[in-house]
């Protein structure tokens, strides 16, 4: 939003003080002279760009402009034969600095994220080339130019983001410039303000100071040249683009603007018409032409052809051009067209919204629906679904109106500001675009005769406006007129032109009903008197029949229909629908979507006899006018957000905000869904031949599988814990392959509709799948480098291969990551890295081919990396590869070899590409376009260009048929391919008479989709239709809900039926619910049941829907994970607990634990501090470590058999409650009850099934409460004196957070889903009443995600934008909010006059809200200016945990980076407590002096660490590396002081680190791969590495250069160098060897054999002396250096120490992963085991043991 003070523009010269060179500076030749033209003063800058001449505003690059002006214009004139640059720095909204440059030095477009060249041509004369085909500047009478850049369109349309402010301007070189100038006005500079006033044009002329002199008599264009960019950037008036700065011509088309014009690398300038030539018409510029170069405008007239609606807006490369156009871009346009053109028709798409779910309507004689979908306005025949689609749109459409004689059908799209299409409904041709005066248009309503149109928007400044224009004469050529516009200051939520008199209106909103009329063209309004029902939110109207006239109804979200009679401005009567108890029964038979005890009504619509009504609660209803019982009512799967009766009243049209649109049929009393959609993106699909199916992957969690025929939905595969990424069909069979972000990949049987296998063995999302053809083989790979192959030819898919770090890492979710050859021999992806392709044999998976495309260029100084491949028809096999340098490349599969490469295929990489079956078409998309190009032709093939969606294209691929082809991103996008295919080869797939053939999306008119049986359990096939009716309840839940279907639910709509079904008894019901008149007081709201172990539970409607022939139990369905880090995610662990363990009993402990390293920032709320005790305690891993501040001596509590995810310590710190996640082994999870002062467990509780997301104790310490996390949604109490479960309840949604109100034991809130919930107990039994507040809508939709207690009766709570919202518990109203943080807050912690808040953005900020109290009084007239912050801290990572003293001076917080901070308020600053690494540990190393000793981890830091303290004294950072492995140089390498420590990277690089300097001293890269191992030679002076290849590097650490690589380990025993082995999990891991220190010619190994076992192997007698059984195989393994034993550590987290001189055996616990190292000190007395990022240390008991023990060691068994 611009400033006051930057209106109308601001002369940035004198802004900056030009000449005083105070506030802007200068360089090299620049002075101010006077230009003889203008006369005025001027400022000529000269020399060479190179040289150094220049102004530069502002003076340093440390300040900023800050103008924020749309339009920036510079009033230049280049000098004759010389170069100039303009190079501006633009900030976007999110703070990003983009660089502009234009400058007629450059010979074409570039572009970065952060930086855009733009080459400029100007002048008298065109650009014109040289004899080398170079461009030369324009001729020497160079002009004044006004250059006029849009910075808004220029960012939205190159780099996709929005414009923020200007930064800094630097004008570089030969110019002379006379100011420049920033405003939000398109100014036109050829008029004056007296010659627009005198022509009574509607445009903005240019102020008097921006102007240039003209002589009296002559054109603007004979002395100066206008430049504007975009050329086809939208304007503030309804004009063509090309025609703003010509002069005007009667008839001209208006243009119809691209959403992502294509850059070209010149500049236009039409040459001007002199006074005596006729001004004939034109040709229309070309389409590249426009928008994509700076375009220098001239007053020829321009003809812009408008475009059918039922054809996608294409862009053809060398269409017919002028001569002088084809002289200006002969060079750059070397493409030839291809016929027919277009070659492409949309013939349908599969959504419905976009921007909302509203707006669809019926058509004059009911007969068809119009509806948005995203950018698309949709028109579809309800009896032969036959969709006809109208383009035109770039973004999407926020609101739709149609005319009552169905000859005009407005529509409006959010952005950019709401350009509105007027458009001939009949033909589908757009007769207007024209902008609005409101920012966004929220809703449009026409009059009757269609003379008239509203619409009802924000401006910039957040107001509502409202806006009339006048339609008569558009469709006779004319324009609209703007009639009136006004702004209010009232919430419009919906707006009505009266059908009987089109100069009245009605519009309704928060707490208000307005009447309008439109006179002497101004809008007036009025308000209704609602009386005590004010206060309501009002969210629509409609006006309707009535005895004397005509009534306007209004719904709200509390369950109102008000009755208003218009004439009089009185309200008539008010009602309420509200659900209706069944006597003496406590469980409700229906729950509602809303809160309160009224239905939450969404949308209404009247006929002449019936009010339909859609609500939250899934209903629609029809009422007569009089509203005494339900004539039919229909049950749906979401909310209704939108119900319209058709003309006739037979019809009533319903949507969902699941998408879902369809219409009740009121004679026959059926239902019928005429569209299904995904509700997010779509990221793939996956198309199948026999039956012609499709199945897309979206955002939403959901796979569907829908008919190519009929575009109808057959199948819903839902899962809510993890996101599908990957589909894939198998070729022969009716099953269907998925792999998801878990890693998990699924089969699915089509016919069954069950899951038939699950296979996890990726650690990453699944970024590929693919099937062979032949449907032997299915092929998968994921983030972390894994490709599996499976065998799926039968019906039960198993796993035959997987290969570790062959699949780039990191890689994204893409449809053509994996491709295989139509033969199904070969197999190729982008990997081991982004920059290499790798052909492979599919079955064997033997390498056959590597192409390393950064190569393939080498005159680009950017490597190029593959994005996208395809196999091409075989043969010749070539196969296609889209890279990163905008180019796709052919390569022959068999040698490698280029045969052919594509460049410039778009701005931008392709991620998504395909190839016709008869090698005729290539389609390739990328951001919102697709292009199809004409591959047959070898030397610059020609390409069409077609937009239409609104987001980023995924995924492109040809249906089976050939015929037609495929793109989904926001939507499904079908088209027509219009030109005729060959046919495809013999034998190929598409020769098969399996392919179905193609007809047109059509259906009976009785068709309806068939209801099968809900009997085992199996999923919904039913579409929602009416049934009978049930009076709405609330539920009692009596046990726990759980979903028996496992993490996947179907829903499957099986293809439609001939046959409709009509169900039983559908009529008016005596338990209907029934509106009755609006009583006095607000009605009870409360929640709960009478008492009983389990409360009450708002269950949500259940996804499967009762059959013709029974009925389903309601399910709880897994949620999905809510958007906030508030809720806590166990680690993904690939270790389990062991079974059992083998323990010598009768001998003493040899390891005691002693120290444990880190602080599990996975954890929430896993900090307790007590600091008038000292008591102080803190979870890592499974372990609750207790500490002495003081000392740092630590007691270890041990019991919980998984990660402990949160703490809670009682109010007198005598208990100590924690709780753990839910394990492979149990069912629940673990609550343990801790003794504080004795250390012990008093008692083991378990309730919840997922995990524990917060523990709470009451002020008294009695009572103790536990919630479940998402996946859990249960609330449970329990009591502290025995322990036992006294209530639990249900919850109907996720709950982030809960706690006891500390003044009052018998109340408690939790946050969640926009509302908070008030809690009471009653009863002996402590039985739960809820009491659910919802969030004011003005605080937006988001989670509250954090809550704490303050001052009486106040309940602080903080959202996941940021906002921390005040509430009176005593009211239940929340009276305060304000922006408290950019992120979500976590934490929230409140003492006194002080609240602490802690949030994902690693701020922690201390608040003053001493004034909050008093600002209760004032209610909703509360402002949060007395609330400011004192304190700001920094930290390293996400606040998770807080704890502080009551006066809140100090505290201590804990982060996700592991990270335990001592924060101190006075002094202002924060100490590391406790630090710990992040990711997995890789490896420990000791000091030659054993004072010391080093770790490093996957998160790339090493760390070294005192050996006597245990302190952290330094860390080693590389980001976005791990250090795999380390090494610290010996004693005989140099001084003490100058010890080093060198460090393996997995980027393959060795770095060497000083101790002594704190510095990095060398870096090499001797490996390709990862390094694996490291070790230093006896004289330091040599480095051996070795990487996951198993090549082995000899390097100098002196020299930094590597002077020998072994390749051939042959005749040499290596034993610094470890290569590990590849084999798959199923075998025994990689063998473990070291020398036996007690004994130099013993190895022991590990793993060497088919069996469990450690071995002696003696190099004397060369062979095994002795063998040591082992319950498991070990994973680590560690001799200690004075005493015969050894440490082992297991999969099966355990930690066994061996006593090799008496034999006994000791299993030790307290990991919570793997022990993937243990490792003894030099001196024996000390063991360090690690477990992914844990490290514990152990002092090892025993005669050659100096000292006592610390701590008790804990022991399995």
């Amino acid at each position: 939003m611009a400033k006051a003070w930057q209106r109308p523009f601001v002369n940035v010269f004198r802004h900056c003080r030009v000449g005083e060179w105070r506030r802007c500076s200068k360089e090299g030749d620049v002075a101010a002279v006077t230009d003889e033209s203008l006369r005025c003063a001027v400022y000529r800058i000269l020399g060479a760009p190179s040289a150094g001449g220049y102004i530069q505003l502002p003076g340093t690059s440390t300040q900023s402009l800050g103008l924020t002006g749309r339009y920036l214009y510079v009033l230049f004139r280049p000098l004759p034969g010389k170069h100039f640059v303009i190079q501006l720095d633009v900030a976007t909204e999110d703070g990003q600095v983009v660089r502009m440059s234009f400058s007629n030095l450059f010979k074409e477009f570039k572009s970065t994220a952060t930086w855009l060249q733009f080459p400029l041509i100007c002048g008298a004369g065109a650009a014109t080339k040289d004899e080398k085909g170079g461009t030369r500047v324009g001729a020497s009478d160079a002009r004044w130019t006004c250059l006029q850049l849009d910075l808004r369109d220029i960012l939205l349309v190159y780099v996709n983001r929005r414009y923020g402010h200007l930064k800094s301007v630097k004008l570089c070189a030969s110019l002379l410039v006379k100011s420049l100038y920033t405003s939000d006005l398109c100014f036109d500079p050829t008029l004056t303000v007296a010659e627009a006033q005198r022509a009574r044009l509607r445009v903005t002329p240019v102020p008097r100071e921006m102007a240039f002199p003209v002589p009296k008599g002559e054109s603007w264009y004979d002395h100066y040249v206008h430049l504007r960019f975009p050329s086809d950037s939208s304007e503030a008036y309804p004009r063509p683009v090309q025609e703003i700065c010509s002069p005007p011509e009667p008839c001209q088309a208006p243009s119809v603007p691209r959403s992502l014009p294509e850059v070209s690398l010149f500049c236009e300038r039409s040459e001007v018409p002199t006074g005596s030539e006729p001004s004939a018409p034109a040709h229309a510029r070309h389409k590249h032409a426009a928008g994509n170069g700076v375009g220098v405008s001239a007053p020829k007239p321009t003809v812009v052809p408008t475009v059918r609606g039922d054809v996608a807006m294409h862009e053809p490369f060398g269409g017919k051009q002028s001569k002088q156009e084809v002289a200006l871009a002969e060079h750059l346009f070397r493409q030839r067209s291809f016929l027919p053109d277009p070659i492409l028709r949309l013939k349908g798409v599969v959504g419905f919204g976009g921007h909302s779910t509203k707006w669809a309507l019926w058509t004059k004689d009911g007969s068809a629906v119009v509806y948005p979908c995203h950018a698309v306005v949709v028109v579809l025949r309800t009896d032969t679904r036959e969709q006809r689609c109208l383009l035109g749109h770039t973004d999407k459409v926020s609101a739709l109106a149609l005319d009552g004689d169905n000859v005009l059908l407005a529509s409006a799209q959010a952005r950019p500001s709401s350009m509105l299409r007027l458009w001939d409904f009949r033909t589908g041709a757009c007769l207007s675009l024209f902008r609005s005066p409101a920012h966004m248009l929220c809703s449009l309503s026409f009059s009757c005769g269609g003379a008239l149109l509203c619409g009802v928007g924000k401006d910039r400044q957040g107001r509502t406006v409202v806006v009339a224009w006048g339609t008569a004469q558009v469709g006779r050529g004319g324009e609209p007129v703007l009639l009136a516009k006004t702004h209010t200051g009232v919430d419009i939520q919906a707006f009505e032109v009266a059908f009987f008199d089109e100069t009245r209106m009605a519009s309704c909103g928060q707490g208000s009903v307005r009447l309008w009329r439109l006179r002497g063209g101004q809008l007036r309004s009025c308000p209704v008197d609602l009386g005590e029902h004010r206060v309501l939110e009002l969210t629509d109207l409609a006006f309707g029949p009535a005895q004397d006239g005509h009534m306007l109804y209004v719904c709200g979200r509390s369950g109102h229909i008000l009755e208003i009679d218009h004439q009089h401005m009185a309200m008539r009567q008010a009602r309420r629908l509200l659900p209706v108890w069944t006597p003496g029964s406590p469980v409700s038979q229906k729950q509602t979507f809303g809160s309160g005890p009224g239905i939450s009504i969404s949308s209404l619509s009247t006929s002449q006899a019936t009010c339909a009504v859609g609500s939250e609660d899934g209903y629609l209803r029809l009422w007569p006018l009089d509203f005494s019982s339900v004539l039919l009512e229909a049950e749906h799967e979401g909310p209704v957000t939108w119900v319209r009766v058709s003309p006739d009243g037979l019809r009533v049209l319903s949507a969902t905000s699941l998408g879902h649109l369809g219409f009740l049929d009121v004679p026959s009393r059926e239902y019928r869904v005429l569209v299904r959609s995904h509700t997010a993106p779509v990221l793939a699909l996956a198309t199948e031949c026999s039956h012609g199916q499709l199945a897309t992957v979206s955002q939403d969690h959901t796979v569907r599988i829908w008919d190519l025929a009929t575009l109808q939905q057959l199948h819903d595969l839902r899962s809510p814990e993890e996101a599908p990424c990957t589909v894939a069909f198998h070729p022969t069979r009716p099953a269907l392959f998925c792999g998801f972000s878990s890693g998990a990949v699924c089969s699915f049987s089509l016919e069954s509709a069950e899951v038939l296998a699950v296979h996890r063995c990726h650690q990453g999302p699944v970024t590929g799948l693919a099937a062979s053809p032949d449907g032997s083989l299915l092929f998968s790979s994921c983030s972390s480098g894994t490709l599996a192959q499976y065998h799926c030819a039968a019906t039960q898919c198993r796993i035959l291969r997987v290969a570790a770090n062959v699949v780039c890492r990191d890689a994204h979710p893409t449809p053509n990551a994996l491709v295989l050859s139509g033969d199904s021999r070969l197999l190729a992806f982008v990997g081991p890295s982004k920059y290499v392709v790798t052909v492979m044999n599919a079955a064997l998976l033997e390498e056959l081919l590597r192409v390393d495309v950064s190569a393939l260029d080498l005159s680009s100084a950017r490597l190029a990396s593959a994005v996208a491949l395809y196999f091409g028809p075989g043969p010749p096999g070539h196969l296609l590869v889209s890279t990163s340098s905008s180019t796709v490349v052919v390569l022959d599969s068999t040698s490698g070899r280029v045969v052919r490469e594509l460049p410039d295929v778009h701005s931008g990489a392709c991620p998504s590409l395909a190839l016709s079956r008869d090698a005729r078409f290539l389609l390739t998309a990328t951001d919102r376009a697709i292009k199809v190009w004409d591959y047959l032709t070898q030397a610059c093939p020609g390409c069409q260009v077609y937009i239409g969606h609104s987001e980023p294209v995924r995924a492109v691929a040809f249906a089976p048929d050939q015929q037609r082809l495929l793109s989904v991103g926001d939507a499904i996008f079908l088209w027509d391919i219009l030109g005729p295919l060959e046919r495809s080869p013999p034998g190929s797939a598409g020769d098969s008479p399996g392919v179905p053939p193609t007809c047109e999306a059509s259906l009976d008119a009785r068709q309806l989709e068939d209801v099968v049986s809900g009997a085992h359990g199996l999923p919904r096939q039913q579409v929602p239709k009416p049934s009978q009716v049930s009076p709405l309840q609330l539920g009692v839940c009596v046990g726990p809900l759980r979903d028996d279907d496992g993490a996947f639910s179907w829903s499957d709509e099986e293809g439609p039926s001939e046959e409709s079904h009509i169900p039983e008894g559908l009529c008016q019901g005596s338990s209907l619910p029934v509106l009755v008149k609006e009583a006095s007081g607000a009605g009870d709201r409360v929640w709960g049941s009478p008492g009983g172990p389990r409360g009450f539970s708002m269950r949500p409607h259940p996804h499967g829907w009762p059959s013709a022939r029974g009925t389903r139990k309601a399910q709880v369905r897994p949620s999905a994970r809510p958007d906030c880090y508030r809720h806590f995610v166990a680690r993904y662990k690939t270790s389990s607990l062991p079974k059992s363990a083998s323990v010598s009993r009768g001998s003493a402990e040899r390891l005691l634990l002693k120290v444990v390293m880190g602080y599990n920032g996975n954890g929430r709320a896993n900090v307790v501090w007590k600091p008038d005790t000292g008591f102080f305690a803190y979870t890592s891993g499974c372990l609750v470590v207790v500490e002495d501040l003081h000392s740092g001596a630590q007691q270890h509590w041990l019991g919980h058999p998984e990660e402990i995810s949160t703490l809670a310590l009682s109010h007198d710190a005598q208990v100590l409650a924690s709780a753990s996640g839910c394990g492979s082994t149990a069912s629940c999870c673990q609550i343990r009850i801790w003794n504080v002062p004795g250390g012990s467990c008093r008692q083991l509780m378990s309730y919840h099934s997922t995990a524990v997301q917060a523990l709470a104790f009451s002020p008294d310490d009695e009572l103790l409460v536990t919630l479940g996390d998402y996946g859990d949604r249960t609330l449970a109490l329990w009591s502290m004196a025995t322990c036992e479960l006294l209530s639990a309840t249900c919850l109907p949604e996720p709950v982030h957070g809960v706690a006891f109100n500390p003044r009052d034991a018998g109340e408690l809130a939790c946050v969640g889903q926009r509302a908070v919930t008030l809690w009471l107990l009653h009863g002996p039994n402590a039985s739960l009443q809820g009491r659910r507040e919802p969030l004011p809508e003005e605080l937006g939709a988001g989670e509250l995600t954090s809550l704490c207690y303050g001052a009486a009766p106040l309940l602080y709570c903080g959202s996941n934008a940021g906002q921390v919202c005040v509430w009176d518990t005593s009211a239940s109203r929340c009276f305060l909010a304000w922006e408290a943080d950019d992120g979500e807050i976590g934490v929230l912690l409140c003492s006194g006059a002080r609240l602490v808040s802690g949030s994902n953005t690693r701020r922690l900020r201390l608040w003053a809200v001493g004034a909050v109290p008093e600002l209760r009084c004032k209610g909703s007239r509360a402002r949060s200016s007395s609330v400011f912050m004192e304190c700001e801290l920094t930290l390293d990572g996400a606040v998770v945990s807080a704890v502080f003293h009551d006066t809140m001076d100090m505290g201590v917080v804990g982060t996700t980076a592991g990270t335990l901070w001592y924060v101190s308020w006075a002094e202002g600053s924060s100490t590391r407590l406790i630090s710990g690494h992040r990711s997995k540990v890789n490896e420990v190393v000791f000091s030659p002096s054993a004072s010391h000793w080093a770790t490093c981890s996957d998160d790339g830091s090493v760390r070294v660490w005192s050996l006597a303290s245990m302190e952290l004294l330094i860390q080693f950072q590389v980001l976005n590396q791990g250090c795999l492995c380390l090494a610290w140089s010996p004693a005989s390498c140099a001084r003490p002081e100058q010890q080093q420590v060198a460090a393996g990277y997995s980027d393959g690089t060795l770095r060497v680190f000083s101790i002594s300097r704190i510095a990095m001293e060398l870096k090499m890269h001797p490996h390709w791969a990862a390094l694996t191992a490291i070790a230093y030679s006896a004289d330091g002076q040599t480095i051996l590495s070795g990487d996951k290849d198993g090549l082995v590097a000899v390097s100098c650490p002196r020299t930094g250069m590597t002077f020998r690589v072994l390749s051939d380990h042959r005749g040499a025993l290596i034993s610094t160098v470890q290569s590990r082995s590849k084999e798959g999990p199923s075998h025994p891991p990689s063998p473990l060897v070291a020398f036996c220190p007690w004994d130099g010619a013993l190895l022991a190994c590990a793993g060497l054999g088919v069996r469990p076992e450690v071995v002696f192997y003696s190099l004397h007698q060369k062979q095994v002396v002795e063998r040591i059984p082992l319950p498991f195989f070990a994973v680590s393994l560690s001799l200690s250096p004075r005493a015969r034993l050894v440490a082992v550590g297991f999969a099966e987290r355990v930690l066994r120490l061996v006593d090799c001189e008496s034999g006994t055996m000791q299993d030790f616990a307290g990991h919570d992963d793997l022990v993937q190292l243990c490792r003894f000190a030099p001196s024996a007395r000390l063991l360090f085991s690690a477990a992914h990022s844990e490290i514990l240390v152990w002092e090892v008991t025993g005669p050659w043991a100096a000292g006592g023990a610390s701590g008790s060691g804990p022991r399995l068994g």
